[in-house]
């Protein structure tokens, strides 16, 4: 018995759920979601209540029935507020500056890294050591995030590198350390 999946769904006034066949599109004032549904979870909406169930109890169904209402969940709240992630540039020279809807890293590389923002999500630096990833699509934003941090990852014997806002680096002693 999943208890997430069971757990119903409360539509906002603001929010216009349409349900049909296999696809589900949510619209709200930040834009508009879609996603297709599985075929063995069924999707019903009663008023601004919206129930996931599934055909049976095989596994594969029970993990898709959470999956499902947790995602159709993340749509709802994405087009009514937001997500964003935060990350950090630590390192001598590490930087980065917005161009356009692009942003410009310089990461100790022979050249500038140039990282072109996807369709839906937006950038903000407040200062040259800040990155705000901003989109409807909590999806596309973590994973826009972790692209980013790619580009020069944290390492653990000075702390150069991008990490997430609330990540915590383990850090090593280097070789004079015994």
């Amino acid at each position: 018995m999943s208890r997430i999946g069971n757990k119903p769904i409360t539509v906002p006034s603001e929010v216009q759920v349409k349900i049909d066949g296999k696809n589900i599109t949510v619209t709200g004032p930040k834009g508009t979601l879609e996603r297709e549904i599985h075929r063995n979870i069924s999707v019903e909406m009663e008023g601004n209540i919206i129930k996931v169930t599934r055909k049976n109890d095989e596994p594969a169904n029970r993990s898709l029935h959470g999956l499902t209402r947790t995602l159709i969940n993340n749509m709802i709240v994405g087009v009514t507020d937001s997500y964003s992630k935060e990350l950090q540039i630590n390192g001598v020279g590490y930087r980065v500056a917005k161009q356009g809807n692009n942003l410009n890293l310089t990461l100790g590389y022979s050249h500038p890294v140039i990282f072109e923002a996807p369709e839906g999500i937006t950038f903000d630096v407040p200062n040259p050591n800040t990155i705000i990833v901003k989109g409807i699509d909590k999806e596309v934003v973590g994973q826009t995030a972790a692209v980013i941090r790619t580009k020069r990852p944290p390492e653990v014997y000075r702390g150069k590198g991008i990490k997430y806002a609330d990540e915590v680096i383990r850090r090593k002693e280097g070789k004079t350390g015994k």
